[in-house]
């Protein structure tokens, strides 16, 4: 059953990228028909893409994310699931949340479906707490609190920024671990959410992911990924290092855990490890560009943090491979291109 009253029907929007018709819908009805759906179309422009009955959406393919971004839309990338932050941008709500087309319901461990959209918004109308960490885990939810010996001064917590949700039967893997783990699959329900403490980074996936549009949508860029491109698989672990150091610099929150979705297919470990192969090595160097990363007090706005963290790619990983120049100066066109798009409120 759904919740009896679905929570910020006017606010959010769903975002999805894909390349197949939206026959999963079917099984998220009960959630998501009340939400207004925005599609990223991804490949072949041409072909036409069914989505089911009953749902609000709008869908937009490459010949429209260039019509509407004209020299822009450089920025966005092509053949890669990374197309969906086009969807981030064109929305005009508060809050979004992203899924992929082979995400589908879970159950809980009493074998009630879990209705993930439900407990991102719950994640992000909820304080975080990075500055110290809870025992107990979320301090806010209903039979938890702060413990013994956490200080007064910091249980108002911050805003929360970021919903990062997990998934139940395929993890998400790199092709390395798939490769020696064909088999493996996540039966582990942890109920559990926690705040990844300031300072801390971590994979973010882009396949089950809630955040606050106005808290942090700009730093939300996919990167350039896929077709043309040296490196693919990478698009939701870039921007969840940019989100999180920016993040940190601002004083918002990114949470991790509840919800789970069922994610129903592995995908091709060695197309993956051709995707990966560079992003591998390279993400050795680039942790620890982003773990000694800094902002300007200055700074604070997201759009001014994410062309300061621009200049600094350019600056410090641009030496690894003129791949990260191409992606600082993307960085700067995404930010131009949101800022058209969503002119700031007088």
């Amino acid at each position: 059953m759904a919740a009896a009253t679905p929570l910020l029907t006017d606010e959010l929007d769903i975002v999805i990228p894909t390349i197949r018709n939206l026959d999963f819908l079917e099984m998220w009805r009960p959630f998501f028909q009340p939400y207004h759906l925005i599609i990223v179309q991804d490949g072949d422009p041409s072909k036409t893409i069914k989505v089911p009955d009953g749902f609000d959406y709008e869908l937009y393919n490459r010949n429209d994310i260039n019509k509407i971004l004209g020299p822009k839309a450089s920025c966005i990338s092509f053949k890669d699931s990374a197309c969906r932050c086009f969807g981030y941008m064109v929305s005009k709500k508060k809050y979004i949340f992203t899924i992929d087309d082979d995400c589908f319901v879970a159950k809980d461990p009493s074998g009630k479906d879990i209705n993930a959209l439900e407990q991102h918004i719950k994640n992000l109308l909820s304080p975080s707490t990075p500055l110290f960490f809870n025992t107990l885990y979320d301090p806010f939810r209903e039979g938890a609190d702060f413990v013994r010996g956490y200080p007064f001064s910091y249980r108002e917590g911050v805003p929360t920024a970021v919903s990062h949700g997990l998934w139940l039967n395929i993890p998400d893997y790199d092709a390395p671990t798939q490769l020696v783990k064909p088999a493996e699959r996540n039966t582990r329900y942890v109920d559990a959410v926690l705040t990844i403490p300031k300072g801390t980074l971590f994979p973010m996936c882009g396949m089950n992911l809630g955040f606050d549009r106005d808290l942090i949508g700009p730093a939300m860029y996919f990167g350039l990924m896929g077709d043309g491109q040296p490196i693919g698989r990478y698009d939701d672990m870039w921007a969840g290092w940019c989100i999180k150091v920016i993040c940190d610099h601002l004083g918002l929150g990114v949470k991790t855990g509840l919800p789970y979705i069922w994610h129903s297919k592995a995908s091709n470990p060695f197309v993956n490890l051709k995707k990966e192969y560079n992003g591998i090595f390279w993400q050795e160097e680039i942790i620890p560009f982003f773990q000694a990363a800094t902002l300007p007090k200055d700074c604070t706005s997201v759009q001014n943090c994410y062309i300061e963290l621009s200049k600094q790619v350019k600056e410090k990983l641009g030496k690894i491979d003129p791949y990260f120049v191409k992606l600082a100066d993307a960085m700067v066109t995404w930010i131009e291109a949101w800022d058209e798009l969503n002119p700031a409120k007088a």
